[in-house]
């Protein structure tokens, strides 16, 4: 059984990546670059802080790469991408918005 996944594994790849080459493939890549990015940059944000901290810009990099595999998930009729994005990128924008609400009473006092 594993000498034959180990077979077939390099045509799946060949297939995934190459015959089904296209705008739509390279573009979901990006967006899982994006989105994946995030993590990096709180990592360094944590490191220079000394403690684990969420910079307000993991949000809106979760906000962009978030767009980005959801139009990937409707371009690719993925229900899967679709509703887990779809959700996913209100929770974002909600806290977006509480930040920034607390921000503003922060301003007030």
């Amino acid at each position: 059984m594993l000498i034959q996944l180990a077979e077939d594994l390099p045509a799946y790849f060949y297939d995934v990546f190459v015959t089904r080459f296209d705008f739509w493939l390279v573009f979901g890549i990006a967006a899982q670059l994006v989105f994946g990015s995030r993590f990096i940059l709180q990592w360094i944000a944590s490191e220079r802080a000394g403690k684990s901290v969420m910079p307000l810009s993991f949000w809106f990099l979760s906000i962009a790469g978030g767009l980005m595999t959801l139009v990937y998930g409707f371009v690719r009729r993925e229900p899967v991408i679709i509703i887990g994005q779809g959700l996913s990128t209100f929770i974002y924008l909600r806290n977006l918005a509480l930040i920034f609400r607390e921000r503003r009473r922060a301003r007030r006092a």
